[in-house]
């Protein structure tokens, strides 16, 4: 895994969390930032494992509101997006040619039709995410790559915008803290649209599936070896990212 090794430095670990502060307030930062990191992480994946980026039909599984699709025209790619909502797709205003609006677990495609079938944060959003990691490997080709990445729920990040302590409180605590301190729910609503996926179950999933790799997707490389250690993985694994052969 040379080319994503070599991609994951301590000075990208460092960059990734600065952006993360903008997520609510400006989005086009945040997710901008983090669709040129995917397509490059993609791309550096493609390269390591035999595959090319350039040509291939891409699947994004819950592509938000367009920012990836740029990021990965540009390295070539073909790029089809699938969204649940309908709000999140016309979000930034980025007009798609590729994109439905549809359900992870049940997506309206094929088997075997896309080179690549990724999913970036969106895991921790849905009750069955491992039906979302079904359905991804149905619709990639055999040999073609799946690659699904979510935010660990006990990791730093686990509770989004309600705060970097509140969820080890718990969930319920952490949403109902923020609806009181700024008047409305959060973005991310606990037991609706935030649920507590934590490592374990993502690396059980990759075991039974045979994955080529797992590893901690905003650390260095060098640091890398979180996700073998339990407990620990839990608290220090912010975002597990699975690549499985199709």
């Amino acid at each position: 895994m040379k080319q994503t090794r070599a991609m994951a430095t301590l000075a990208r670990s460092w960059r990734l969390l600065r952006s993360f502060r903008f997520e609510q307030t400006r989005p086009d930062i945040f997710y901008g930032g983090l669709a040129s990191d995917t397509a490059l992480l993609v791309d550096a994946l493609c390269t390591d494992l035999g595959l090319s980026l350039s040509g291939a039909r891409v699947l994004d599984v819950g592509g938000g509101p367009g920012y990836f699709a740029e990021a990965f025209a540009g390295r070539g790619a073909r790029y089809f997006g699938i969204e649940p909502d309908a709000g999140e797709m016309s979000a930034a205003g980025i007009q798609l040619a590729n994109a439905v609006r549809g359900d992870g677990t049940q997506l309206p495609f094929a088997d075997s039709t896309f080179d690549v079938t990724y999913s970036s944060n969106v895991a921790e959003h849905i009750p069955h995410p491992w039906d979302m990691g079904e359905e991804m490997l149905r619709v990639t080709r055999p040999g073609g790559l799946v690659i699904l990445s979510y935010t660990v729920w006990l990791g730093p990040f686990g509770g989004h915008e309600t705060g970097l302590w509140e969820h080890y409180v718990g969930g319920a605590f952490a949403r109902d803290r923020y609806t009181s301190r700024h008047g409305h729910p959060p973005k991310n609503v606990f037991g609706t649209s935030l649920f507590d996926v934590s490592a374990r179950q993502g690396l059980d999933w990759a075991t039974a599936h045979d994955a080529l790799l797992t590893f901690p997707r905003y650390h260095p490389s060098w640091a890398w070896w979180v996700t073998r250690v339990p407990v620990l993985r839990e608290f220090l694994t912010s975002n597990l990212v699975i690549v499985l052969r199709a």
